[in-house]
């Protein structure tokens, strides 16, 4: 027995070396990025348009973009999602045929970015001749956001007790009246927290909007769905690699990260702030 504790002991400091590995390493990009950024960051660098190549002004048309993709990737990708999810563990019968879906979706969810980016081309740019344009690249993103709101939401609908929809039905619900009112209540947490840590992946994407609509530069703010965009992403990549003044601008390139990186810290924390309310609301 003693020796079972020990061979614990062990594997729990294991995972704590771990664990402050991974902090570690955390806090040193994060610390570079701020330490280099911050000084950057100000009123005018987050609402004005650059200017003389990128190598003054700021960074406001990407945070437009950024936002109005993340917003067309939300509205394709989160009904979709859900939807899917509902029918594939509510409703569908368990068999070969709903085995190989579901494996095709876990896998989909590890197909990397640039696939979908090519792929994007080929059925939205080409195939539907929507062009290089705000839709095609939010289009893009959310069939890459898709099969993770899909797995996220089943495993929040599988977390809901057998019981409470037998308990429903057995007091004369039909099936979708017990799922909407004693299943999806309880699953929104879980569901919701997928969504968002989807959707702020997909922010901070650059190979799916690569080819399909985003641009380094741009004077004006996109009008319409077919117009091209610029977004932090993208625009931290080229900044970072391909500008032709790169020293010039780093420190430019070091404040767009850092707003990014705040961007997608915001989502999360909206997504844990969701979380603890709704199950707070739960439990009363």
């Amino acid at each position: 027995m003693r020796k079972k504790y020990k061979k614990q002991a062990v594997g729990f400091w294991i995972l704590r070396v771990c664990m402050g590995i991974v902090l570690l390493c955390l806090a040193v990009i994060l610390w570079d990025i701020v330490s280099k950024g911050a000084g950057v960051i100000s009123w005018s660098f987050l609402t004005e348009n650059p200017r003389k190549g990128m190598t003054e002004g700021g960074i406001f048309p990407a945070i437009v973009g950024t936002f109005l993709v993340t917003v067309i990737t939300a509205i394709l990708s989160v009904p979709l999602g859900v939807g899917c999810a509902i029918y594939l563990h509510e409703y569908a019968k368990g068999g070969k045929t709903t085995r190989l879906i579901r494996m095709a979706i876990r896998n989909l969810s590890g197909v990397p970015s640039i696939v979908y980016g090519l792929f994007g081309v080929v059925l939205f740019v080409q195939f539907m001749n929507l062009g290089t344009s705000l839709l095609s690249a939010g289009m893009t993103l959310g069939l890459m956001t898709l099969p993770w709101t899909i797995t996220a939401s089943e495993e929040a609908l599988k977390s809901v007790p057998q019981a409470y929809r037998d308990g429903s039905m057995a007091l004369g619900a039909t099936k979708w009246q017990a799922i909407r009112t004693n299943v999806l209540p309880y699953a929104m947490p879980g569901m919701l927290t997928g969504m968002i840590l989807g959707l702020s992946r997909a922010a901070g994407e650059t190979a799916p909007i690569l080819f399909t609509g985003a641009v380094f530069y741009l004077p004006f703010l996109p009008k319409s769905l077919s117009d091209q965009f610029m977004a932090l992403p993208y625009h931290l990549y080229i900044m970072s690699t391909q500008h032709h003044a790169i020293e010039k601008v780093r420190p430019l390139a070091y404040g767009t990260a850092l707003v990014l990186i705040t961007l997608v810290f915001f989502m999360n924390l909206v997504a844990i702030i969701i979380r603890y309310k709704l199950r707070k609301v739960k439990l009363q």
